[in-house]
């Protein structure tokens, strides 16, 4: 279902060392396929697996990019999914964070070895508030080994609405040196979601290094995601990916 839009973004821009003088954006791509930008979730604690057949169901219908899960339900995903392109992803030290990084690696290379090919982690929150920054990174680094050594990409989880503009800065500095894949703003299971404010920070500070943003958290319309993907997103975590789909339709109807 790909459609041109000059409204979407693209990716983004700047290494953390070099503010002063940020690069500019890049001019506006065409619209990619809105479903290839989409990881459908299901991360409640009580999905059942009925939920998770209609899940993996509904991601090669769409053809979405990744169906994102808890750790019980990767080898289910997996078996669901197989055949077709859709990746599976697996959180690790949901949604607190708050695990020891040994404990992340594992759930990590358990997940992988079960299916997975995406991790998205969580920092260590309190850690990062406290200033420790060398275990912040120990943690991060610690998931994308694992993610390396198993051919998964690592997505780290900021949880963005618990931290200040500096707090959010440094931890997306630190994912960079941890050669992390991508930043991602929430886990949906605190006090706030995706903005655009931090989407924009975080795209400008990582995406001259490399590393990708995914938004998530609160991201239930076609009007969200353009907005998201407009500050700098390249991947959206919501569970209303169908219905996104289904307010596209007309629009690309009308092209």
């Amino acid at each position: 279902m790909a459609v041109n839009d000059p409204k979407i973004a693209g990716r983004s821009e700047q290494t953390p060392a070099a503010e002063s003088t940020p690069a500019a954006p890049p001019p506006a791509p065409l619209l990619p396929d809105i479903a290839q930008l989409i990881d459908h979730t299901i991360l409640r604690p009580d999905a059942t697996r009925a939920d998770i057949e209609k899940l993996c169901l509904e991601a090669r219908q769409h053809k979405f990019h990744s169906v994102c899960v808890n750790p019980t339900w990767v080898s289910d995903a997996r078996r669901l999914l197989e055949g077709s392109a859709v990746k599976v992803c697996c959180v690790a030290g949901f949604p607190l964070g708050a695990h020891l990084p040994e404990t992340k690696a594992m759930e990590a290379r358990a997940a992988i070895q079960q299916g997975a090919g995406e991790i998205d982690m969580v920092i260590n929150i309190g850690a990062l508030k406290s200033g420790d920054d060398t275990l912040v990174r120990r943690d991060i680094r610690s998931v994308v080994e694992a993610c390396r050594e198993g051919g998964a990409k690592c997505k780290v989880i900021l949880e963005t609405f618990l931290l200040t503009n500096e707090e959010k800065k440094r931890a997306c500095e630190i994912a960079v040196q941890a050669r992390a894949d991508f930043v991602k703003t929430s886990t949906g299971f605190s006090t706030g979601g995706a903005t655009v404010e931090d989407v924009e920070l975080m795209s400008r500070l990582v995406r001259n290094q490399g590393l990708e943003v995914k938004a998530s958290g609160g991201i239930r319309t076609l009007a969200d995601l353009r907005r998201m993907v407009q500050a700098g997103a390249t991947r959206i975590g919501t569970s209303s990916g169908t219905k996104i789909l289904q307010e596209a339709y007309p629009v690309l109807a009308a092209r």
